[in-house]
């Protein structure tokens, strides 16, 4: 299947919308049997009358095919279509070569995988929210970690609770102390990432490599008590869960220092941002 030169540009105008480039990329990766509506408005958390909005987008790119099943629609990405689109870029913006894998510019070193810390001071709630939320959403790509300056010794009952309700994985998870990072067996980071305010304005440990650092501090779910502490828990979890999902986005090995600090920056002022991250720059 070839692409006209109209067709790519009706694509790549569809995919240059943030939601239709995430509901995309969960289409190709659902795979062939696709999704219904309501679950990828739960996956993606936007509203019904926004999805079908995007939808009705990516089907006019020829992006999307749709089925039924029973009462449900059922959507799922066309490969044919985006191996089209790739075809297209390679053939008339490469020359023919493979320019998919640019080497990486100065300050994003490419490594597989990318290695994350998670930082708070106490090590039981968000940053091994941020650990556990990564190192299934990365696929491989990115290896979290979490640490604390002055860990609780154990995960919060609540965050393994609403981990394990949401399917991810629990079973490695422990809080120990930032100094485990410190070694010279440690592994060298790429990123750390700062989770609670406390922990930014500590002084940090120099840590191996040359990491990048952004503060995504969200407010601490296991400050509330009672019937709201769950309700709490969910929250900073699906705030982390968007920060991360965008910072997946990034073409990490195609920024620069200074681009790429700017974007983690930016990603840290998503909603729920504490006060110190609304005011990172």
């Amino acid at each position: 299947m070839e692409m006209s030169s109209p067709a790519a540009v009706e694509a790549l105008g569809a995919l240059a919308q943030e939601h239709r480039l995430a509901l995309f990329r969960l289409l190709v990766q659902a795979g062939e049997d696709g999704m219904p509506a309501g679950a990828i408005a739960e996956a993606l958390e936007i509203p019904n009358s926004s999805l079908s909005f995007h939808l009705a987008h990516l089907s006019r790119a020829g992006l999307i095919g749709q089925r039924r099943e029973g009462r449900s629609l059922i959507y799922s990405a066309d490969y044919s279509a985006m191996n089209a689109l790739v075809g297209f870029l390679l053939e008339n913006c490469c020359g023919g070569e493979d320019c998919t894998s640019p080497a990486p510019k100065e300050g994003i070193p490419m490594r597989d995988p990318y290695n994350v810390l998670f930082l708070c001071t106490g090590n039981s709630a968000r940053s091994v929210l941020g650990e556990a939320l990564l190192n299934k959403l990365g696929e491989g790509r990115f290896r979290a970690f979490s640490a604390g300056s002055d860990p609780k010794g154990a995960v919060h009952p609540m965050t393994i609770e609403v981990l394990d309700s949401f399917g991810y994985p629990t079973a490695d998870l422990h809080s120990k102390n930032w100094d485990v990072f410190t070694g010279s067996d440690a592994p060298e980071f790429d990123f750390i990432f700062t989770v609670c305010d406390n922990a930014a304005g500590e002084s940090c440990p120099v840590w191996p490599g040359k990491p990048l650092t952004a503060h995504w501090g969200v407010e601490d779910p296991a400050a509330v008590e009672g019937d709201g502490q769950r309700a709490a828990f969910v929250e900073a979890l699906s705030y982390l869960k968007r920060r991360i999902e965008l910072f997946l986005m990034l073409p990490h090995a195609g920024l620069d220092e200074l681009a790429m600090k700017g974007k983690l920056a930016t990603i840290g002022r998503e909603a729920g941002a504490s006060a110190k991250a609304r005011a990172a720059e």
